[in-house]
C-alpha cells in the first residue's frame, strides 16, 4: 500500500518527496495548501498537530499497523528506519547524519525563512532589520556548509537523509539572496543533488493543484 504524502511546494515539502523517490517507496501526494489554510482544517490536524506541513500516513507502518508522522525530520528518518536506506546501522555514523539533519532542522530552515519573511515585507524599515539579522546569520549558515563538505562529499560522509533535508533548503538560495558561486563547495555538493534521478523527480512531483 502507498503512503500518502501530505505537502506543499516548500522547502520542507521537497525534502520528502525527494526522499520517497530516493527510497522508491510508493506513495501518493495531497497538496495541503498553506496559502488557503488548509493545514488547519481538522482531518489534517489529527495526523499533524502542529498544523504544519509535510506529513504522512503509512498504512504499512510497524508491525503492519498503520502509523502517521509529522515534522519532515521525523518523516526522514521514518523512511530511513523503514527501508535501511541513507540512514547507516554504524552508530558513529548515524550521529554524523543526526548532527546534520538537527544543524538544518534548527537553523538552516528557521534562519533563511525569516529571510523570506522579511524580504517580503514593502515597508522598508520594517523590511531592513529583519533582513539585516537573519540574512547575515543565513550567509553564516552557508559558510559552515561550506566548509563542512570542503573535505567531504557529502554532509555526513555518504549520502544520507540529512542531504535531503539540506537540498529542500538549498534549493531556494536565491531568495535567500545568496550566490552559490560564493559557496563553491555547496554548488558542487547542490549541482551534483539535483542531477540524481531520484532527486530530480521529487522536485518535479506536483506539490501545487493546478491553476
Amino acid at each position: 500500500m502507498s503512503i500518502q504524502l501530505y505537502a506543499f511546494d516548500t522547502p520542507n515539502g521537497r525534502k520528502i518527496s525527494v526522499a520517497l523517490e530516493e527510497v522508491g517507496l510508493p506513495y501518493d501526494v495531497h497538496v495541503v495548501d498553506i496559502t488557503k489554510g488548509e493545514q488547519h482544517e481538522p482531518a489534517f490536524v489529527k495526523i499533524s498537530p502542529n498544523h504544519k506541513i509535510p506529513a504522512i500516513v503509512d498504512p504499512d507502518g510497524p508491525a503492519g499497523a498503520p502509523i502517521s508522522v509529522f515534522e519532515s525530520g521525523a518523516i526522514l528518518i521514518y523512511l530511513g528506519e523503514k527501508t535501511g536506506l541513507f540512514w547507516p546501522r554504524d552508530a558513529v555514523a548515524r550521529v554524523q547524519v543526526l548532527e546534520w539533519l538537527m544543524f538544518q532542522m534548527g537553523g538552516f530552515g528557521p534562519m533563511p525563512g525569516q529571510v523570506h519573511h522579511y524580504a517580503a515585507l514593502a515597508d522598508e524599515a520594517d523590511r531592513r532589520y529583519g533582513l539585516q539579522r537573519y540574512s547575515a546569520e543565513t550567509q553564516r549558515l552557508y559558510g559552515v556548509m561550506n566548509e563542512r563538505l570542503a573535505g567531504h562529499e557529502y554532509f555526513a560522509g555518504e549520502l544520507s537523509i540529512a542531504d535531503f533535508a539540506i537540498v529542500g533548503w538549498v534549493w531556494r538560495h536565491e531568495r535567500h539572496r545568496v550566490d552559490l558561486a560564493s559557496y563553491p563547495h555547496v554548488q558542487r555538493w547542490y549541482q551534483a543533488l539535483m542531477a540524481r534521478p531520484g532527486v530530480a523527480r521529487g522536485f518535479a512531483v506536483p506539490l501545487r493543484r493546478p491553476g
